[in-house]
């Protein structure tokens, strides 16, 4: 596996009075109906009170989304208390229109064609300019936002996520129901998203004017109606200063997104402090590698970052907790990731959860009774 070299000049601080990289989180959501599980186009009516909780709530693309966003944190246990009190309020204000919310990728029950808009100028255009790709946007996912110094920073950073982005998603996967049944794959969000002319994982960049040429130059062809519909999973934030990885299905759990963004942090600051260039696996590899997590979750085998040879899931994440293992320990952040990932190992991700509720019985409405159960912080 080719190892780049470093060709940017990248400031070691970090962003924070305590040394710390700052995080936030969004999560988006399906409403369900509460009698039958299927899909509820009641996003509005929900969202029009939300304004009383003081979280940040907002309509996502579909009529039947929702989504929430953390303010700003350097502590994980604060934005764990973030997202559990967006998530309440989402769950609250659903009830009152006979909804429940539920956090899975794709939706279990209910899809239809093409997919009832959000009455936004935006997504009217966006359905105009891409078609039947805005047919069936039923999917969720977690973005988890990095605060770093300057775009350089934040390029030298995406270039340390590109190659872990397969065991990010692996162990994310939360989506494996899609209209009529189970699809074999742990995130069909991903296989659906991918679709899209500027989603996957970014190219390797040399620096950040690198980066907003191939932008301009993306735009500039009609494929992105502008930045914002820069869809890869790692980009620089178009309405944030941020760095933002979009990779993950969104978490069954608040303690799962957590997880992923001491992950991210994780790796974030293990590239800025050890200024080493990143591991730059080839397009064509990180193709498979991806394909292989979204197909497998943590089940089975993935592919490496480093060697490229077919590994063990499980030995890969290991590899990575061992490698940010100074900078997890540095936030305080160690002992929860490990708990988390050997909760993962040991009951399976949101995909294996799902397909064990719909086991018990063979019915998908219980898997959707299982998700809105699960969505609800403890």
């Amino acid at each position: 596996m080719h190892v780049g070299s470093r060709t940017q000049a990248v400031p070691a601080q970090r962003t924070s009075s305590d040394g710390l990289l700052t995080v936030g989180v969004e999560e988006e959501f399906v409403l369900v109906e509460a009698s039958t599980g299927h899909l509820a186009n009641r996003a509005k009516e929900v969202l029009a009170g939300a304004d009383r909780f003081d979280v940040d709530l907002q309509p996502e693309i579909a009529q039947y989304q929702v989504e929430s966003a953390s303010g700003i944190c350097t502590d994980m246990s604060v934005l764990r208390d973030e997202l559990a009190v967006a998530r309440r309020a989402l769950i609250e204000r659903a009830a009152h229109h006979d909804a429940r919310l539920a956090a899975t990728g794709t939706p279990v029950l209910g899809l239809t064609m093409p997919t009832p808009l959000t009455n936004s100028p935006r997504y009217h255009r966006m359905a105009q300019e891409m078609g039947a790709l805005t047919n069936d946007l039923a999917i969720c996912g977690c973005h988890v936002h990095i605060g770093l110094p300057d775009d350089e920073s934040k390029i030298f950073v995406s270039n340390h996520l590109r190659p872990w982005l397969p065991t990010i998603l692996a162990l994310g996967a939360n989506s494996p129901y899609w209209l009529d049944g189970d699809t074999g794959y742990a995130s069909w969000r991903y296989v659906v998203w991918n679709r899209w002319p500027t989603s996957g994982a970014p190219p390797h960049f040399g620096s950040a004017a690198e980066y907003f040429t191939a932008r301009e130059e993306i735009v500039a062809s009609g494929a992105a109606m502008d930045a914002g519909m820069l869809y890869w999973d790692i980009r620089l934030s178009a309405r944030h200063p941020t760095l933002e990885l979009r990779v993950s299905d969104v978490a069954p759990t608040v303690e799962e997104a957590v997880l992923m963004a001491a992950l991210v942090r994780g790796i974030a600051a293990t590239a800025l402090s050890s200024g080493a260039p990143p591991v730059t696996p080839p397009p064509h590899l990180l193709k498979v590698a991806m394909w292989r997590a979204a197909r497998d979750g943590l089940e089975g085998f993935g592919i490496d970052p480093v060697t490229g040879a077919p590994t063990p899931a499980s030995s890969i994440v290991a590899s990575l907790v061992r490698w940010i293992r100074p900078a997890l320990e540095f936030a305080g952040d160690y002992e929860m990731v490990t708990t988390g990932i050997d909760r993962l190992l040991l009951d399976g991700t949101g995909a294996v959860r799902q397909r064990r509720a719909f086991a018990r019985r063979g019915r998908r409405d219980d898997v959707v009774g299982f998700l809105v159960a699960q969505t609800a912080p403890v």
